[in-house]
């Protein structure tokens, strides 16, 4: 079995990779989306939301990590894929499952699983651009609206030359209400050749047991329930029995606030520790008692002093 942790955009980034892949349990992880438009990206702007590449890919922890493009404009797409792929991405992966309205709006993401000929297209023109030894992968959900063309977006996917489909087994419109439908993932795999990885609504091992017996995946993404128990991959994998204390929690809570110092202001420091405890309240009661507390916090010497961390 793989775990793969996905990307959360505005929270799961390069810094909370490197937090959870410390913990454990991963063998991939693929970057937030990086939004292709109508022109060559500079470099910087792949290395800013993959600072792994400087560091042959690969977390901290020496988990590698896929750069994920979004965008609709094939040529567009297949030039930047080749560009990341020189600057030394362990492989390519391509968003049609956002649901971001502001990303579907510009045709990105989700909107176009009512596209599959496009799909296809920038797919085929992604593996064209890569060099044969780097993966092109594709993630997808079951469709924007309804499931009509879930099987045909697949196969798109497949024919285009995706190595590996992860699919998120929810509409656009379904957006992250539960239930995820796995069954559906199963219908996928049986029409396709490719690996599947089964994502979606898995907070515990017992999910991910359900997950895997339903979807007929051997491999999973997890992202949401990664957040809200840092340790799902090792209980998933039967490493743990018991989800990390509070105590432990804290220490990594506060080694993401230093992270952050450096590099954003307070409101936005405040911001990411409050989405990431609200995920937190899922799995530990004291997480909301902390959260009306932290979202009054203002610089690192009361963060320091509140999580009693020297």
């Amino acid at each position: 079995m793989r775990i793969l942790l996905a990307p959360m955009e505005g929270l799961l980034d390069f810094r909370l990779r490197n937090l959870l892949t410390r913990v454990g349990g991963y063998d991939e992880c693929v970057s937030e989306f990086i939004r292709v438009n109508d022109t060559l990206l500079p470099s910087h702007r792949f290395y800013r939301y993959v600072p792994e590449l400087y560091e042959n890919c690969r977390t901290k922890s020496g988990v590698p990590v896929k750069v994920q493009l979004l965008g609709s404009d094939i040529n567009c797409m297949a030039e930047n894929a080749s560009k990341v792929a020189s600057l030394g991405a362990y492989g390519i992966d391509i968003n049609f499952g956002c649901p971001a309205p502001t990303v579907n709006r510009n045709r990105g993401g989700a909107a176009l699983l009512k596209e599959p000929d496009i799909m296809f297209a920038i797919v085929k023109a992604v593996r064209s651009a890569v060099p044969s030894a780097i993966p092109v992968t594709a993630k997808m959900r079951l469709g924007y609206d309804s499931t009509e063309q879930a099987l045909v977006c697949a196969k798109a996917l497949e024919e285009g030359g995706a190595e590996e489909i992860v699919v998120h087994a929810r509409t656009k419109t379904d957006g992250y209400k539960p239930p995820a439908y796995w069954d559906w993932i199963y219908k996928i795999g049986s029409t396709v050749k490719v690996p599947v990885v089964a994502n979606g609504e898995i907070w515990t091992a017992e999910d991910a047991k359900r997950c895997k017996e339903v979807s007929g995946c051997k491999d999973i993404m997890i992202g949401r329930g990664a957040v809200a128990n840092p340790s799902l991959a090792l209980m998933i994998r039967e490493k743990r029995k018991e989800k990390l204390s509070w105590e432990e929690i804290k220490k990594i809570l506060f080694q993401y606030w230093l992270n952050l110092e450096t590099e954003m202001e307070i409101k936005s420091r405040a911001g990411r520790i409050k989405q990431w405890l609200h995920y937190l309240c899922r799995q530990y009661p004291e997480a909301e008692r902390d959260f009306e507390i932290v979202k009054r916090l203002t610089n690192i010497e009361d963060f320091r002093n509140y999580w009693n961390i020297h």
